[in-house]
């Protein structure tokens, strides 16, 4: 399977990006949200230069990707916390059990 080329718009230039098959729409949809991030960020700061806004969104994407990757391994850490436990109390209640 070989890339293809899809056309998307950011800051009101359109670009033809390789995409792998089945991702165009995902693609599309990506390119949609980080043009909204950009307009977003141009109305709240009044930034008009565009590599400044495209240096300040990613930067905020990454911290935004930062702090979802520092909850996922706190979820991650209290999960395997649990199954610890339980698995603890699976072999004091086994252990309790009558032989046969």
């Amino acid at each position: 399977m070989s890339n293809q080329a899809v056309e998307i718009q950011v800051l009101g230039r359109k670009f033809k990006v390789n995409c792998p098959p089945g991702q165009e729409e995902a693609l599309q949809a990506s390119a949609a949200d980080f043009n909204q991030r950009l307009k977003d960020l141009s109305e709240r700061t009044k930034i008009t230069n565009p590599e400044q806004l495209l240096m300040f969104t990613g930067l905020n994407i990454c911290n935004e990707l930062h702090g979802e990757r520092q909850e996922q391994q706190r979820n991650a850490e209290k999960l395997s916390n649990r199954i610890n436990e339980m698995e603890d109390l699976l072999e004091k209640a086994l252990q309790y059990q009558p032989k046969r």
